[in-house]
């Protein structure tokens, strides 16, 4: 698993490699768990997975002058409902020492 990204398919295939479930399977397990995870947050619910972390709604406020970054126009902007993930302890833990985005696993960012 190569490169900066860890896409679905590459979750697939680890969990494929460790536990030698049909990959059919193990795609509609995580397909199932996602839809589980964004049907609960637009019900308003918090979604806590612990040693990983929290999912949340949080309402970012409105405002009237806002400014459209594609062409600068002046538009109003309503209140509305964003995404919000907050890392557990044990995430914040394991990614403390992480001192540059492109460095390789149990690098530890060594670099000289």
């Amino acid at each position: 698993m190569a490169g900066s990204k860890l896409t679905k398919a590459d979750i697939i295939d680890s969990v494929y490699q460790k536990t030698g479930m049909d990959k059919k399977e193990i795609h509609g397990v995580i397909d199932t768990v996602l839809e589980v995870i964004k049907q609960g947050l637009m019900d308003g619910r918090v979604v806590e997975l612990r040693g990983f972390g929290t999912f949340e709604i949080r309402l970012r406020k409105g405002r009237q002058k806002a400014r459209n970054p594609k062409t600068g126009a002046t538009v109003s902007v309503s209140s509305h409902g964003v995404a919000a993930f907050r890392p557990g302890k044990e995430l914040k833990k394991g990614v403390w020492d992480i001192t540059s985005l492109n460095a390789e696993p149990g690098a530890g960012g060594d670099a000289t």
